[in-house]
């Protein structure tokens, strides 16, 4: 083996470490919810998002498929996505003021079956690259219910809503695929994440205007797969 292609195996493996340690912030996320500081805790995850959302330039610039083919790279962002967009906002839920406990561990077990049948479903995204159905993206749907405190039935109602949306044939926008408006999604969810900051910077009690960004940043995802020219997932008329 050459010193060259030593070297690249050994950037490949740092590349696979930097994915990994999103599940160390997430252990750490856990920790901080199951101590019910809710603020570290979303921190933690913000860390995390972070991680998930550059590490793939890396492994493309590193190209660990050909260098590295022992490590599955997919299915390590899989193991550490569940760790941190279901198992980490899922403790949040029980440990929260958010609902009478016997409701809270009744909604954790159905929410982590129904995302661990989302994470194994082969077809999760569509040719284009949305997602199919609503992605599992607990962390940022806990978060709302905590910055909003909705009674227990609505949260209850919510969540049950959303778990019914993973297996519906609609899609959801995929920020960092999809390049529909790319420009304009990227503004929101810069703009979403400051409002989130601000809450966070808050202890959950931040301005108004704040939470008016968010509630815009939700209508706009939920809004945009009119854009598509279908929200249906089996939906053949429409190329990226």
């Amino acid at each position: 083996m050459t010193d060259s292609s030593s070297s690249q195996r050994g950037l490949a493996w740092l590349v696979h470490i930097f994915t990994a340690s999103g599940a160390a912030c997430g252990f750490l996320a856990l920790e901080r919810a199951v101590a019910q500081d809710f603020v570290s805790t979303f921190l933690w995850l913000a860390v995390a998002l972070v991680i998930d959302g550059i590490d793939g330039t890396f492994a493309r610039a590193a190209r660990v498929r050909e260098v590295l083919p022992i490590i599955d790279g997919d299915t390590l962002d899989l193991v550490v996505d569940f760790l941190t967009y279901v198992v980490v906002p899922v403790v949040v839920l029980v440990h929260a003021p958010l609902l009478p406990r016997p409701w809270a561990l009744t909604l954790a077990v159905i929410i982590l079956i129904a995302s661990a049948l989302y994470f194994a479903d082969g077809r999760m995204k569509t040719p284009d690259n949305w997602f199919r159905g609503f992605p599992a993206i607990w962390n940022v749907l806990v978060f709302y219910l905590l910055v909003f405190q909705p009674t227990a039935p609505v949260t209850a109602l919510i969540v049950l809503v959303a778990v019914v949306l993973m297996f519906a044939p609609i899609v959801f926008v995929h920020p960092m695929r999809v390049k529909r408006l790319q420009w304009l999604t990227g503004a929101v969810l810069l703009a979403g994440s400051a409002a989130a900051g601000l809450e966070l910077a808050t202890n959950f009690a931040g301005p108004w205007w704040s939470r008016v960004v968010l509630l815009l940043g939700a209508a706009y995802v939920i809004l945009l797969p009119l854009t598509r020219g279908s929200v249906w997932a089996e939906s053949k008329t429409v190329k990226e």
